[in-house]
């Protein structure tokens, strides 16, 4: 019985057929996405042969979603947020059969490819917000933590699985062959989301403009619980973020062995995996805020850990903790922001959650990159997660309405 309880908690596919098909969706684009991001960057690096241009697919993906995103949430909270979204996935589908073809026909220009890449950002800025107001309304409040945890095992599975599968099918089909099958992956989520029931905002909607984009950072800035979540996830990404720092510290502690750096990063996925497959042991706390800021600092304390090690497996080991420590920290944020957020603002705090993922990384990213070209790969990682342990003690400190939320009597917006 206890075992079964530490086990991820399946509960809301069993139980609710729309949440079901939905996460069946989902799950299937998020494989076709990252299929398609490898045929993206093989594309362009047999076009060009230059890491600046297989650089600049990321930041073709990032600048729509931190660009846009804010005006789109805004967006999300005026309409029936389900034929927003089937908007938004049908035009994700277009730009995948635009890339299948231009490779088709003999491949377009390098600029033309990443322009069709941040036209699909433009619509994924706008389908991510609406697509985090769906869960809220699809199960009740007990069910919630399980369904996030979930969907975050369909997200890591995809991260983990869909490059590999589709380095296959790019040696297979082509790069053709891998755009093709992200645009068909595309309408199983369309048919997810078709099957849901209308999905207009409660509430007062959003009102147009920067003034509803205004009027959502107005309940950011004044409640503690979501201000904080938010800000406990911008601090660890952009203080603590190991991903860049990789190369150069593989080649300082183990000999610039390409085997060891593969494994850095699928180390942090299988930790990130088994967090989620074990997710009852934290969906089912009543203290998502305390929840989060320990995985926040365990996060922390793994990659200083991790900069400290010298043998192979412990670096590992403590990356693979990193990985779970991150996955206990974006559950449980998740559950925060919807639990305290007015249905009427969810598409524009959904659209903040999504920027502050998509940014805090590459930030955290440039900041372990100017520090380590000043002192040491080593040094950076070890600062950013002493750092990053520092600013989620600060954070736990100044924000006790983050401390005390409890899933057992969740309080709607409330100030300092």
């Amino acid at each position: 019985m206890a075992m079964r309880r530490a086990l991820v908690d399946v509960t809301p596919l069993r139980e609710s057929p729309a949440f079901r098909r939905l996460w069946i969706g989902r799950t299937c684009s998020g494989f076709g996405s990252q299929m398609t991001l490898v045929a993206v960057l093989f594309q362009v690096w047999q076009q060009t042969g230059s890491a600046v241009w297989t650089g600049a697919v990321g930041l073709a993906q990032a600048l729509p979603v931190v660009a846009f995103g804010l005006f789109a949430g805004s967006v999300v909270d005026r309409v029936d947020r389900r034929r927003f979204s089937l908007v938004m996935t049908t035009g994700q589908a277009g730009c995948s059969l635009l890339l299948a073809g231009q490779a088709a026909l003999g491949q377009a220009p390098v600029a033309g490819v990443l322009t069709l890449v941040a036209v699909q950002s433009c619509f994924v800025a706008g389908g991510g917000p609406a697509a985090r107001t769906f869960i809220p309304r699809l199960l009740p409040t007990s069910q919630l933590a399980a369904g996030l945890a979930l969907h975050r095992i369909a997200f890591q599975g995809a991260m983990l699985v869909g490059p590999a599968l589709g380095g296959l099918v790019l040696g297979w089909l082509g790069v053709t062959g891998c755009y093709l099958i992200d645009a068909l992956t595309f309408a199983m989520a369309f048919h997810g989301v078709f099957g849901l029931p209308t999905m207009r905002p409660g509430g007062e909607p959003a009102r147009p403009g920067p003034r509803g984009v205004l009027d959502g950072l107005a309940f950011l800035v004044r409640t503690p619980a979501v201000r904080g979540a938010l800000l406990t996830d911008l601090a660890t990404t952009v203080l603590s973020m190991p991903v860049g720092l990789f190369p150069l510290l593989n080649a300082e502690r183990f000999g610039n062995d390409p085997r060891a750096l593969g494994l850095f990063l699928t180390a942090m996925a299988l930790g990130g995996i088994l967090a989620s497959l074990f997710s009852g042991t934290y969906t089912r706390l009543s203290r998502p805020g305390l929840v989060m800021l320990g995985g926040s600092a365990a996060w922390g304390a793994a990659l200083a850990l991790f900069g400290l090690a010298s043998d192979r497996w412990a670096a590992l080991f403590f990356l693979a903790v990193a990985g779970a420590a991150d996955t206990v920290s974006v559950v449980s944020r998740s559950t925060i922001v919807q639990l305290h957020t007015p249905d009427a603002l969810l598409g524009r705090v959904g659209a903040a959650e999504q920027i502050v993922g998509q940014a805090g990384p590459d930030l955290g990213n440039m900041r372990g990159g100017l520090l380590a070209g000043a002192t040491s790969g080593a040094t950076a990682v070890i600062s950013g997660g002493l750092l990053c342990i520092t600013a989620v003690t600060l954070i736990a400190a100044t924000t006790p309405g983050l401390r005390w939320f409890s899933t057992a009597a969740p309080r709607q917006a409330t100030s300092d």
